[in-house]
């Protein structure tokens, strides 16, 4: 697993106005939590945040806290506004050794699927499952080889051979499927599924406070 260090000062619990003026100087407000612990109201650079949330790898994360000391943690949740897709919240999971974590995992997919080459179509569903280990077994991503999927196969969460981690996502869930190529242009037409048109504009929004939860 990736660690980075990332340095960050103590914020105030104020008005909304506050919040804003810390957002226009640049940083990001902030909770770190940890069981046992009293949870930190943060505010984070926004340049160095950024690497961190558009990424697809989970990162330990040496929190530097002004006047406080080292915090190690995981990016647990993170909130962007809706219009612009600019950072507004995040929250930071304290670890603490020997006590177990969930987190989200990357699925990176490994090989040409033999379907493909019999001209079938990836219908990549699922990108990230969640698993949970110990915070020093944490891994980039889970490698799923696929090349021995043909035309009309599927793999599924409990397909997977994750002995080492408890795996807490649907094991119903499918990850993969290798489609007909007739399949696909029908998807592609539009059979059965909303067209762009219909589809509403997805908001990206995984973070569980708001603004007015610390208030």
């Amino acid at each position: 697993m990736a660690q980075v260090n990332l340095q960050v000062i103590k914020r105030e619990l104020k008005s909304k106005g506050y919040l804003n003026d810390l957002r226009r100087k640049g940083y990001v407000p902030a909770v770190y939590y940890a069981h046992g612990e009293e949870n930190l109201f943060l505010a984070v650079p926004v340049s160095k945040l950024k690497p961190l949330v558009f990424s697809s790898e989970t990162h330990l994360i040496n929190l530097e806290i002004e006047g406080i000391g080292q915090r190690p943690c995981i990016l647990k949740e993170f909130q962007l506004d809706p219009v612009t897709d600019e950072i507004i919240h995040v929250d930071f999971h304290g670890l603490k050794a020997g006590e177990k974590i969930n987190v989200e995992v990357a699925i990176h997919l490994v090989g040409t699927p033999l379907g493909v080459r019999e001209g079938g179509i990836i219908q990549h569903s699922l990108h990230k499952i969640e698993i949970e280990c110990l915070p020093t077994e944490i891994p980039d991503k889970i490698d799923v080889d696929v090349s021995n999927l043909k035309i009309g196969d599927a793999l599924h969460v409990k397909d997977l051979n994750l002995t080492s981690y408890r795996v807490l996502t649907n094991p119903e869930s499918t990850i993969i499927t290798i489609v007909p190529p007739a399949l696909h242009k029908e998807v592609i037409a539009g059979e059965g599924i909303e067209t762009p048109e219909q589809v509403e504009p997805e908001v990206i929004q995984k973070g569980k406070k708001t603004e007015e939860d610390e208030k």
